[in-house]
């Protein structure tokens, strides 16, 4: 292992070669140094060329920083990601069909570093069936130039499966906070551990070049050896960046990093609006001991209701970035979490999301149709991605998608709990067929799950007939704020119910106490635990 500069670090990649970087969403562990000193090497020297970037979580700062460094035409030929979100710049000359571009389920990308890293064909799953990841959908393309070669759909033992083809890796760009004299690498203030470990295993494997970044520097043998995250035996080069912050957003949260549990009353209470109006009604799906995923956008701000309701203690909230209870972070910070009960490796984190492990998956949409597809990863002109959206909606019992009912500037408020909207939102989001299947509401069906949609102003769910609206927030013209405002007509339930009034008042809902009158899901292993009590006391 040698410790050298980032500009000296990036003179290993030639033209060609498959880059493998690691991190998450807003500088959650992202190697910003390596990445930065790529873009000027390329600047300086128009080299290296046609590169391929494989990274399993969007990475950015939504303008110039992560995987934007890599922006440029000429410098990427190919990437493969779970989103753009963070990286607007790379879905520009996706857009402009200047690069093949490809948005993958960030739970497969992640999952399939471990395959490569065991040297496994790839990795055999369902997630993605019936989706625009699925070839017979598009098999994750979003530039028309880039091949559908990426995804295959194949029968194995008379069942549908996807099946993710693996890279040889050429060079890693990995990130963690210390590094001692041998390269051994701890993560102590990271926000997150991601796949850092399969990243560097599966790079090694193909034979390929593994740089870490790291903060500081330790002599050899004084780091606690359960610490490592990352064997020196991994890493060839190490970079020293004094300057490192823990995400764009924070320089060093020690709640992020697991170091201390902070007070309920510095997790920030919503004002109230159309945000917080949708994250109330979706937390009354909560019920005590639920294990739920909290997906990006509107849906964070269930964790600022669960904690201005001093429920957090009663369910469990996770992210897909592998935290595991407390309050996940929201805005550019989202990925991050506060007052966690564990923080594991993101592909494990996956592989329960994937076996079923979530009760609830409260998830944002952009598009909406009349079969109960949803859309989130292409729309408006707009390249976003999956992320790990599809594992968590195809795999959850129950998925809660959350939104407003209309995009664009939409002036509300509520005088005494009723809904008075003095300007709508342009964009309709219940169209007749969604321009990107993100989730099919025909697989869902066919599985059984329970789907909710929930907006400020209404509630809908998904039946074996199509979508069905259930609820109308008070003061709301049926007609003239909701049915007009859709691209299709929904069944319209019997018994139209109005939305709680409580969601509409500035006041907390009292959900603790209504939480804990609700029976807890009954599963297998809570049963056999019963059976046994009952047969001790016996």
């Amino acid at each position: 292992m040698r410790v050298v500069t980032a500009d000296v670090a990036v003179k290993v990649i030639r033209s060609g070669d498959t880059l493998l970087v690691g991190g998450s969403g807003g500088g959650h562990a992202v190697p910003e140094a390596l990445l930065a000193a790529l873009e000027r090497r390329f600047f300086a020297e128009g080299m290296p060329c046609g590169i391929t970037a494989l990274h399993p979580v969007g990475l950015g700062d939504g303008k110039t920083l992560g995987a934007n460094h890599l922006a440029h035409e000429g410098l990427l030929r190919r990437i493969i990601c779970g989103t753009f979100v963070n990286s607007p710049k790379i879905a520009d000359l996706a857009l402009a069909e200047k690069i093949e571009g490809y948005t993958l389920p960030q739970g497969a990308l992640s999952q399939l570093t471990r395959e490569m890293a065991a040297g496994r064909p790839g990795l055999l799953t369902k997630t993605g069936l019936h989706t625009f990841i699925d070839p017979r959908h598009g098999g994750g393309r979003q530039s028309e130039r880039a091949p559908n070669d990426v995804v295959e759909l194949v029968n194995f033992r008379g069942e549908e499966y996807l099946f993710y083809k693996p890279y040889d890796v050429d060079v890693c760009f990995l990130r963690g906070t210390t590094a001692d004299e041998d390269g051994n690498i701890t993560m102590e203030e990271e926000a997150i551990f991601g796949e850092m470990l399969s990243q560097a295993q599966a790079a090694k494997r193909c034979g390929g070049i593994v740089i870490v970044q790291v903060r500081r520097m330790a002599k050899r043998g004084t780091l606690p050896a359960k610490q490592v995250k990352i064997p020196g035996i991994l890493v060839d080069l190490v970079v020293v960046e004094p300057a490192q912050w823990q995400t764009y957003l924070t320089r060093f949260s020690p709640s992020y990093a697991g170091e201390l549990r902070v007070p309920l009353s510095d997790i920030e209470v919503l004002r109230l609006d159309q945000r917080k109006v949708i994250a109330r009604r979706a937390a009354l799906e909560l019920f005590p001991g639920a294990i739920c995923n909290l997906g990006s956008g509107v849906a964070t701000g269930i964790a600022n209701v669960a904690a201005e309701e001093d429920v957090l203690e009663a369910v469990c909230l996770t992210n897909e970035q592998g935290l595991i209870g407390g309050a996940p972070a929201s805005g550019g910070d989202a990925g991050a979490s506060r007052n966690y009960a564990a923080m594991i490796d993101q592909p494990y984190q996956f592989d329960f999301y994937d076996g079923g492990g979530l009760d609830i998956a409260f998830l944002s949409f952009a598009e909406i149709d009349e079969e109960g597809n949803v859309n989130v990863s292409r729309f408006g002109g707009r390249i976003v991605g999956p992320g790990g959206f599809i594992n968590i909606s195809q795999n959850a019992r129950c998925v809660v998608f959350c939104g407003s009912f209309t995009a664009g500037n939409t002036q509300m408020s509520w005088p005494g709990g009723m809904t008075a909207i003095a300007q709508d939102g342009a964009r309709v989001k219940f169209v007749p067929k969604v321009e990107q299947i993100t989730f099919s509401g025909g697989y869902a069906r066919e599985r059984k799950q329970r789907v909710l949609y929930v907006t400020e102003r209404a509630v809908m769910r998904l039946t074996q007939k199509g979508v069905e609206l259930i609820e109308i927030a008070p003061g709301v013209d049926l007609e003239g704020d909701v049915l007009s405002r859709m691209g299709f007509r929904p069944r319209v339930a019997k018994e139209l119910k109005a939305m709680d009034k409580r969601l509409f008042l500035p006041q907390p809902l009292g959900l603790a106490v209504e939480i804990a009158k609700r029976s807890a899901r009954a599963n297998a292993s809570a049963l056999r635990l019963l059976d046994m009590a009952g047969a001790a006391s016996q």
